[in-house]
């Protein structure tokens, strides 16, 4: 059996706006770490654990999770961490930006499901910061969807060039 999607026009085939991600019931708050805490010996922080649902509209023609999403769902994560950080992030000065992404694909994620991304603090440099990331199963964090980091950037915003990282990010990656 094959599901089909409703279609999300108005009657004068305008598409609908898109709506705003809820919370399901019963959904965990994110679970920032009140400072980078090391998961293992030689293992990266753990920085956050963050619960993302998968929304149908998640969904691809092979009725899984369609691989941008992927990076849609870290990304949320990643800025579920930096606004829970005590301390400005970002100013009309200085903004982190994505410089690099590596992610591996595990295996597919099937709706309905809910995720968790697990987030680590695995370099804190002058100017940027990486963060490693896995998306899991949230009732077994044995079922790993993918893995990978993410490297930012902080940058002067009226001159494009490397800004020094904010206080507040390095004591949020333990640094």
């Amino acid at each position: 059996m094959t599901r089909r999607r409703k279609k999300t026009e108005d009657a004068a085939g305008t598409p609908a706006a898109k709506p705003r991600r809820s919370k399901p019931a019963g959904a965990q708050p994110p679970t920032p770490a009140s400072a980078a805490q090391p998961v293992a010996d030689g293992a990266p922080p753990l920085l956050m654990r963050a619960p993302i649902p998968v929304r149908w509209r998640d969904l691809d023609a092979f009725n899984h999770v369609n691989n941008a999403n992927y990076l849609t769902f870290l990304e949320e994560a990643r800025l579920q961490w930096l606004q829970s950080l005590p301390g400005p992030w970002v100013s009309e000065d200085v903004a982190p930006v994505l410089a690099a992404v590596q992610i591996n694909y595990r295996r597919p994620i099937e709706w309905p499901a809910q995720l968790i991304v697990e987030l680590y603090g695995e370099r804190v440099g002058n100017t940027s910061i990486t963060i490693g990331h896995r998306i899991v199963a949230e009732n077994d964090p044995g079922i790993v969807y993918c893995d990978g980091n993410a490297v930012l950037v902080w940058i002067d915003r009226h001159s494009g060039k490397a800004a020094e990282l904010p206080d507040a990010v390095r004591r949020g990656c333990g640094g």
